[in-house]
């Protein structure tokens, strides 16, 4: 079948970000835009076309109609054969493994991760390089370079291909295997936890309750949680994945995850609750009336690493991202491990994994990983705390409580400002970069400026560097104030406040964050002038 060559011209606004590149659908169903960023990739990743392809997505509005284009440009540029989800469904982590197991030469993942879904709402694309892991800056920044000259792209003029069916498919000669899209990640959390023990603790009347969002995590928390360990049917809520997200935000916070949350503080809470986001590479951890920060929810797993057969004996290093409570720093330096902190962005853990630096990652962003794939793995972090839990024969509570009288706790929040006007938040980081060098030793309040930057990161394995990373405010007794502007949303910018504060004291352990950190949070907002600079009273969203 021949070739064609379709004439195009350059988008301007094709740069990946830290999750990919990100738009509304409208922008996505523009002639050529999406056929643009995939034909960039085959021209700047040359050996796509040697080994296997991953392909699938999270099942949003408008996952089919890309797939569909994805195989004939990639059958077009030579690819022999392509690997896709049944339906044209992949979690993210799923991608990954999948990329890794069949040493594939990348993939592509069609999500916009925690982003609404639907005609009007958001889509995104990202290539996943051999690692299994999102590309790296300098692949991001080859694909941008080439979307900015394209003047052409290959495709073939084929039917469209039934994504349902699994078996053997092609178009036009490459093969595309639609396999079951949950059967070998469900594989690989069976090597890495304890089913078993799983299993005994639901049986002993353990309850639980998974909110899938109606996103991706559907079918594959109801094979695991309720096939393979044996919860109740009904333990997996709002499980099947809708284009649009059954109208819904799937993003597992406090906010968008009401339903559940309304659940684990209620009369009847069950034991134990979980959320995942669109993509299946976020996570939620709840305990009956008791949410567990993400930054907590790592340095208990780090804390707890042994208990669990995949990890046995074998975690070498733990890193965050650099707006991550230190909570699992204080783990690490008890452990004896060494911890790394990098800027916000999956990606920067590839390297450190890959070189076996570490074992363990996570993000404040509800981001919690290991080595077995590279990408951020929301129902891993579930069945980590669940193995805990077998384990431990405790409550999510006690267990919490009880990390905290050994290290200390972090009190912690994150405060988003969603949708600002862009233009007004980098004004507002300009600003606050301009009085960085004058904030050192002034007392604002009961603290006293240590230091004040703009977070820089060298990457220790390849020596690459990252700039302007996040404004990190320092105090001197060890608390923290950092603001960034997020490039995970599709409108304006998200600027995301964060705030820190150490507590040794157990007798202190108890406060409410927001009351904990009430003068951190009155500095933070007074120093950058938020209300003032964004016309906003409070946060959209408080975690």
């Amino acid at each position: 079948m021949s070739v064609e060559t379709i004439a195009t011209q350059p988008f301007q606004d094709q740069k990946p970000g830290t999750s990919g590149l990100r738009k509304k659908v409208k922008v996505f169903k523009q002639p050529h835009y999406l056929e643009n960023f995939v034909q960039c990739v085959f021209d700047t990743q040359r050996d796509c076309a040697e080994a296997p392809l991953v392909v699938g997505g999270d099942g949003r509005y408008y996952n089919r109609q890309a797939i569909q284009a994805i195989l004939r440009i990639a059958a077009a540029n030579g690819c022999a054969r392509a690997i896709l989800g049944q339906g044209g469904i992949f979690s993210t982590p799923a991608v990954s493994h999948l990329i890794r197991k069949h040493q594939a030469r990348g993939g592509f993942v069609l999500s916009a991760s925690h982003n609404p879904g639907g005609p009007d709402e958001d889509f995104g694309i990202k290539f996943n390089t051999p690692n299994g892991g999102p590309a790296a800056e300098k692949v991001t920044e080859a694909i941008y370079a080439a979307s900015l000259h394209i003047h052409r792209y290959h495709t073939l003029n084929t039917p469209d291909i039934d994504l349902d069916q699994l078996g053997v498919t092609f178009v036009g000669d490459m093969q595309v295997d639609i396999i079951d899209p949950v059967s070998d990640h469900a594989d690989l959390m069976e090597e890495l936890f304890d089913f078993a023990r799983i299993r005994a603790l639901f049986q002993s009347g353990f309850r639980m309750c998974f909110d899938a969002m109606h996103a991706v995590t559907g079918p594959y928390a109801r094979e695991i949680l309720e096939n393979r360990l044996g919860a109740p049917a009904g333990t997996v809520i709002n499980g099947i994945p809708l284009e649009d997200f059954g109208h819904g935000h799937p993003d597992p916070n406090l906010v968008y995850a009401k339903e559940l949350a309304d659940r684990m503080f209620g009369p009847d809470a069950p034991d134990f609750g979980a959320a995942s986001d669109g993509d299946g590479d976020r996570n939620m951890v709840l305990g009956r009336h008791f949410f567990v920060t993400p930054s907590d929810s790592l340095a208990v797993i780090l804390a707890n690493a042994d208990l669990t057969p995949g990890y046995r004996n074998r975690v070498v290093g733990v890193a965050r991202s650099m707006p991550t409570s230190q909570a699992a720093d204080r783990v690490a330096a008890q452990l004896g491990l060494n911890c790394y902190e990098t800027p916000t962005g999956w990606k920067f853990f590839g390297n450190l994994l890959d070189s076996g630096k570490i074992t363990l990652c996570g993000e404040e962003s509800f981001g919690t990983g290991s080595d077995h794939v590279r990408e951020k793995d929301g129902l891993w972090a579930v069945l980590f705390w669940l193995d805990i839990l077998a384990a431990r024969q405790q409550s999510v509570a006690d267990i919490v409580r009880e990390h905290w009288r050994t290290y200390g706790r972090n009190y912690y929040t994150r405060h988003d400002y969603e949708a600002v006007d862009s233009e007004s938040a980098n004004r507002l980081a300009d600003a606050l970069r301009a009085r960085m060098a004058a904030l050192p030793n002034q007392q604002l309040g009961a603290y006293t400026v240590d230091y004040a930057d703009d977070f820089r990161y060298l990457d220790p394995i390849d020596q690459s560097v990252s700039e302007k990373q996040g404004i990190r405010i320092g105090f001197k007794d060890g608390s923290r104030i950092v603001y960034r502007l997020s490039g995970t949303g599709t409108e304006g910018a998200t600027l995301r406040v964060y705030i820190e504060a150490y507590q040794p004291d157990p007798a202190q352990h108890d406060l409410d964050p927001q009351q904990a950190l009430a003068e951190l949070i009155d500095i933070a907002n007074s120093l950058a002038g938020i209300r003032e600079r964004t016309g906003r009273d409070a946060p959209t969203v408080i975690t």
